[in-house]
Parts: C-alpha cells; sequence; structure tokens
C-alpha cells in the first residue's frame, strides 16, 4: 500500500471520513451531470420527493407549493451508465481496502442515488448517522459522495463530526427517529466541533456509516448534485428480512 494510502487510512480512522481532491476531472462531472439533467426536466422516476421526508424546510405534501420537488433520484446503479463504472472503479476499490473494507461490496439497497439539492423547497437534514437505519452484521459502512458540482455552505454542502463514528451516546441523546437532540448540553457540545466539507466538482468525500452529519439548505439558484454509494465487506453481510438484503450488493473484485 502506498504512503498516501497509508495516510489516508490513519485519517479516516480517526476522524470517521477522508476528503480526496480532484479524484475525477469536472469534464468527467459535466459529462454525468448531462445524463442526469435529462431524466430531472422531465423528472423520471423512481426518485424520493423532499415532501416525502418531511425534514425542516420540506414542503408538508406532494400536492403543495414545492411539493413536486425531487430530494433524490434513486437506483444511480442501474440508471446511469457513467456512475455505474465509476462507483465500481478500481481505484474506488483500492481506496476502500485502504479504508477497512477489504472485499468491496457496492449496496444497491442504501444511498445508490444522486442527491439533488434544489433551489426554494431543498430541506436541511439533522445530525445523524446513517446507519441508524441499515442493517448489517457489523456497523461498518463506508459511503463514498462525489460531487458534481461546488458544494459550499451557501448550497448545503455536509457537515461532519469529526471522531463522531468512535462515540457511543445513551439513546436519550437521540429523538425518535435517531436524531442528535441539539436542546441537550451535551450534543450542543458535540455540535460545535462540527466542520463544513466543502468540495469542488470531481472532489470525492468518504464516511464512515456512524459519523454524525447534517445538510443546510441550497440557498443559491442552481440545483446541488451529488453521486453517493455504499459499501460494505463480503464477510459483513446485511440481515435476511430487512430492507439491507432487499437487492443484491455487487462485488467490486
Amino acid at each position: 500500500m502506498s504512503t498516501a494510502l497509508n495516510l489516508s487510512s490513519s485519517s479516516f480512522a480517526a476522524n470517521g471520513y477522508l476528503v480526496v481532491r480532484g479524484f475525477r476531472n469536472r469534464t468527467f462531472c459535466a459529462r454525468v451531470r448531462s445524463q442526469i439533467e435529462e431524466q430531472l426536466d422531465p423528472l423520471l422516476t423512481p426518485a424520493e420527493f423532499e415532501a416525502d421526508v418531511g425534514y425542516p424546510g420540506a414542503p408538508s405534501n406532494r400536492e403543495s407549493e414545492g411539493g413536486a420537488t425531487p430530494r433524490r433520484l434513486l437506483s444511480a446503479y442501474s440508471r446511469f451508465s457513467r456512475l455505474r463504472g465509476f462507483s465500481a472503479a478500481a481505484d474506488v476499490a483500492e481506496q476502500l481496502q485502504a479504508l477497512g473494507i477489504n472485499e468491496p461490496m457496492l449496496s444497491q439497497c442504501h444511498h445508490n442515488c444522486v442527491m439533488t439539492k434544489h433551489p426554494g423547497y431543498s430541506s436541511a437534514t439533522l445530525w445523524h448517522q446513517d446507519v441508524r437505519y441499515w442493517s448489517f452484521d457489523r456497523p461498518e459502512l463506508v459511503s463514498m459522495w462525489l460531487a458534481l458540482g461546488d458544494e459550499t455552505v451557501a448550497n448545503g454542502a455536509l457537515r461532519v463530526i469529526p471522531g463522531s463514528h468512535l462515540l457511543s451516546l445513551d439513546r436519550g441523546r437521540l429523538d425518535a427517529a435517531l436524531f442528535l437532540r441539539p436542546e441537550i448540553e451535551e450534543n450542543k457540545k458535540l455540535i460545535r466541533e462540527a466542520v463544513p466539507v466543502e468540495l469542488e466538482a470531481g472532489d470525492v468525500l468518504f464516511f464512515h456509516s456512524r459519523l454524525f452529519h447534517a445538510a443546510g439548505k441550497n440557498r443559491t439558484g442552481t440545483v446541488k448534485l451529488s453521486a453517493v454509494f455504499t459499501y460494505h465487506d463480503r464477510e459483513n453481510r446485511s440481515i435476511p428480512d430487512t430492507r439491507s438484503a432487499q437487492y443484491p450488493s455487487i462485488p467490486l473484485l
């Protein structure tokens, strides 16, 4: 393993996330965006809508103003050829191995989507761990977030709490939906440690499934597009009869 990958592994183990700058070039991102935009207008399903999740700032229902705003386009691996090749590429597998996923498998059940944060009707996502609704033998999964355009605080870039993947929190610090309760003093201190992850087109963020993260609204005039995929080790199997086992995972090696 190269020195750079060794350093990446150490940083990821400590912080729960890693940014790899320039993982793909802007030309590649523009071509992917072109494929995606063909399915945004008119909108092709399957898709999740902002009104479906009920997060802060989302339209109240599908019939209300902004109710037709998509939150993400689903099944990205099977519907976008350029993302299919990217998500299973050799350099993605190599990076995942450096982060502890020895025989990486791409989950078709979780993420596997294009996040579409629209101006005006995009919602804010509260502090959460992705693994809260995933069912595997071990909560050791890694997600890869590809910025298809520049991501800033203004257009709703992710924020993360470094090292929070190592915490074991009392259940009372989480609400009914397993988001951090911001009114609790211990959580206030934790949230003050958060940092924004601002990305340029082609940058990739790898983050642990137990890392607490959140995102704000898109306050610009342009749709923010990001491709997100989740990986697990071949030996870390999904639990039968759960959402995590609904579709087969894709081996990268």
